[in-house]
């Protein structure tokens, strides 16, 4: 169980902050760039369920959830040394992603083949997807690069770029299935 009964604690004035293991690294290190990302994905997503009704709250409900699974993963170095830990180290697993994947499936079955680009624009919750979407990808370039440094759970990696498909199909879900996408039409404006 957490318990937050003090908020500050100026231990970060100085530019550090800790990460999970109790290691006190830069708060500009990529590691915490990239769980901070997920933090603001988390917030985004926050965001569209101000739009979202039914079964669509729900499943972005279950995303931001997962989404504080990621950052307490990203933000615990050292893989190999989970076992020493003293108790069980919180990790992304497969089984989320899959999840995802279901969901993604179910979806598309309900949208007709895109044949143009779309642009990020329709309803007010096809838009905040499609800016969920854009900070997924920013997270997870974040965490590939904190993989070409440091151990990275894989389960991770895999989790956010799934999780930008489905911002993208959940998107065009919100445009009314689709028929409500904004096309783009290249050189429309030359």
């Amino acid at each position: 169980m957490v318990v937050l009964n003090k908020i500050y604690t100026k231990t970060g004035d100085a530019g550090e902050t800790a990460l999970g293991n109790g290691a006190r690294v830069a708060k500009h290190a990529v590691r915490v760039t990239a769980y901070g990302t997920v933090d603001e994905l988390n917030a985004t997503v926050g965001m569209a369920r101000l739009h979202a009704e039914g079964d669509m709250d729900r499943l972005l409900s279950l995303i931001q959830n997962d989404l504080f699974d990621l950052g307490a993963d990203l933000c615990r170095p050292d893989m190999e040394k989970d076992s020493e830990a003293g108790y069980p180290v919180l990790r992304m697993v497969t089984a989320q992603t899959a999840r995802l994947e279901t969901e993604i499936d179910e979806m598309i079955k309900r949208l007709e083949p895109l044949r143009s680009f779309i642009l990020p624009a329709g309803s007010a919750l096809s838009t905040q997807l499609h800016l969920c979407r854009t900070v997924a990808r920013r997270a997870e370039r974040l965490t590939v690069e904190l993989a070409t440094m440091e151990s990275v759970n894989e389960a991770a990696v895999t989790y956010l770029n799934r999780l930008s498909d489905w911002f993208f199909v959940a998107a065009r879900i919100a445009n009314d299935e689709g028929r409500s996408d904004v096309l783009w039409v290249p050189g429309a404006n030359r």
